[in-house]
């Protein structure tokens, strides 16, 4: 009995997030008087998820060390491969998937997702855990999440322009593009230089930089999911058959973007060691700037948002067994 009990602690502590994301989806749409909710959409109208996405981008550069990065320049084949299937294989596989009979939303969510860069933590940890080069994972997260500017408001005005403007928000892809350099670049820069003065007092208390900041940004992703929760839950609410078609579709779309990830390796001849990168880093995406434009550009639409983390979910879900799978 007790060997049990320490095997579900031992899971729990390991997939916590995971494991919290559920008591907070089930308290946020569960709350009947909607107290809970009425506070994440407070935070919704007063800038919330604007202070807690730069705050996540800002840790995420304390955790990353820039001589690492160097290490990580070595492997160009590698580095274009990822960012080959995040900018283009992405977008390119949620078109074919959009052909099926979709609603609005879950048509939003899925591109909404295609679009983003890759994830800035789990991903670089995953490639680390199935013997990967996590420098060039790390470079990789970097480059992409700049690339990010640029790709990701002008992907959603070729691609979603037009039901943005149906629905009378019209995408501003030059503001747009300010608000992500400003909300993601600009802190993960910031966090960047800070690091060499903020990580000797982690030391100084016996904790892990990495762990810490790994730690709090989980809990920063669950708060920005909460106040996306809140501002959607009446549709969630109103209509929870959507979760027979998100499932699938998050899966279908992930699998895709993992088996041109090992397509691409096998073409280039990436060996173990070299392939982790691409397979971790191209296929998985990132959560807080997915629900930011969600809850910017299309917050009537509901099941985008559900789409952006069931994703999550599944991405997580999926790599973390072919990490185990691929471990030496």
């Amino acid at each position: 009995m007790r060997r049990g009990g320490h095997d579900v602690l031992h899971v729990v502590k390991r997939y916590w997030f995971l494991s919290s994301l559920v008591p907070v989806a089930a308290v946020t749409l569960g709350d009947a008087g909607e107290s809970v909710a009425s506070l994440g959409r407070w935070l919704q109208r007063h800038h919330g998820p604007d202070g807690v996405i730069f705050s996540i981008f800002l840790l995420s550069g304390l955790g990353l060390d820039a001589r690492r990065l160097k290490t990580g320049l070595t492997d160009v084949a590698a580095t274009l491969s990822a960012l080959t299937v995040i900018f283009v294989v992405s977008p390119l596989t949620a078109l074919a998937l959009s052909a099926a009979p979709l609603s609005d939303g879950l048509r939003i969510g899925l591109m909404i997702v295609a679009l983003m860069p890759t994830t800035l933590s789990s991903g670089v940890v995953m490639t680390g855990v199935s013997g990967g080069n996590m420098a060039n994972a790390l470079f990789i997260t970097v480059i992409a999440n700049f690339l990010g500017i640029l790709t990701v408001p002008l992907g959603l005005d070729i691609f979603l322009g037009g039901l943005g403007a149906a629905s009378g928000v019209p995408i501003p892809w030059l503001a747009f593009m300010v608000r992500i350099a400003s909300l993601v670049a600009f802190p993960l820069m910031l966090g960047m230089i800070l690091r060499p003065r903020v990580v000797p007092w982690f030391h100084r208390f016996g904790v892990s930089p990495d762990h810490a900041v790994g730690v709090i940004n989980g809990c920063l992703v669950l708060v920005i999911v909460w106040i996306a929760l809140s501002t959607s839950r009446q549709t969630i609410v109103g209509d929870w058959t959507v979760l027979i078609q998100v499932v699938p579709l998050a899966v279908a779309f992930h699998a895709v973007l993992l088996a041109a990830s090992g397509l691409l390796c096998r073409l280039l001849k990436l060996a173990p060691g070299r392939r982790e990168s691409v397979i971790f880093m191209g296929s998985q995406k990132t959560l807080p700037l997915s629900i930011l434009v969600q809850v910017a550009v299309f917050p009537d639409y509901g099941k985008a948002l559900v789409f952006c983390v069931v994703h999550h979910l599944v991405h997580l879900m999926m790599d973390g067994y072919l990490a185990e799978r691929l471990k030496p």
